[in-house]
């Protein structure tokens, strides 16, 4: 007596192919579209995306096209033997050079090129008097300094960069603050009792650039206890093949009153896009 199945019957019907059947080299085609962000959660998902999300040419379109260019301004010594996907990340950290006055890093969702300058890389009139400035420790700013003015009648500073940016539009900012800020009892707060003078002229920006690119802007000083992105211009990048230099300051020239208790971060270059992020003036 048979049991009324055939050997046949008794086989598991076979499984629908899934994601995890996909050729790498298919899903790597699909990644190459995506945001960096996007490709590695995509890289969670089983070893076929996990494979692909490792492959040269998808992080290749991610590096900026001069990424040689960058690698060789920053870095002394970058390891030859890293895939595009660790270099990538390796771009995406803040890397300090010239001295450890300028860093330097890729946005992490655009791989667009950011890079800011810290005070200490600035000429700053007076820095070196006790009288008018100090260089004070802060966890605010990513160079974990800034210089705060207590007072003076000749307000100047100038900096200048050498770099080659990738192709786009980038804006210039100096990042400040009207106040001391510090920690009391586990909390922020902000000190603008020594913060004069600002509201009586405005404060001039300038930036100018190596190919003949020039940008005036002026603006009051007005915003205290808080950090403010302060626009001084935009400049145009058309070839990443060269390095360019751009030269900017800011200056409040008036010898008929002293101004003071404003905190100076740093100058910052960002793409133009990203201004909308940015609490800017």
């Amino acid at each position: 007596m048979g049991s009324g199945f055939s050997h046949n019957e008794l086989k598991p019907p076979p499984s629908e192919p899934g994601l995890g059947d996909l050729p790498e080299g298919c899903v790597a085609s699909v990644l190459v579209h995506l945001d960096p962000p996007e490709i590695c959660r995509l890289a969670l998902l089983n070893r076929a995306f996990r494979g692909a999300s490792s492959a040269d040419f998808v992080w290749e379109s991610k590096l900026p096209p001069n990424c040689e260019s960058v690698v060789r301004r920053v870095f002394d010594d970058f390891p030859s033997s890293l895939c595009k996907r660790d270099i990538y990340s390796r771009l995406c950290r803040q890397n300090s050079f010239d001295g450890d006055t300028k860093k330097v890093w890729l946005d992490k969702s655009t791989g667009r090129l950011c890079l800011s300058i810290s005070s200490t890389g600035l000429a700053i009139t007076g820095i070196d008097d006790r009288r008018y400035w100090n260089r004070i420790p802060t966890e605010e700013s990513r160079f974990g300094m800034v210089a705060y003015l207590k007072q003076i009648w000749w307000f100047e500073v100038d900096g200048e960069v050498e770099f080659p940016f990738p192709a786009g539009t980038y804006s210039l900012f100096f990042r400040m603050q009207l106040g001391r800020s510090a920690k009391r009892f586990g909390r922020r707060v902000c000190n603008s009792e020594h913060v004069h003078g600002w509201d009586r002229k405005p404060v001039r920006f300038q930036l100018s650039t190596s190919d003949g690119q020039e940008a005036i802007s002026q603006c009051f000083l007005n915003v205290s206890g808080k950090w403010v992105h302060y626009h001084v211009g935009d400049f145009v990048i058309q070839n990443p093949n060269t390095l360019m230099k751009v030269k900017f300051s800011m200056t409040q020239i008036d010898c008929t009153h002293p101004k003071g208790g404003i905190c100076l971060d740093s100058v910052v270059i960002y793409p133009n896009e990203f201004r909308e992020r940015l609490k800017c003036v």
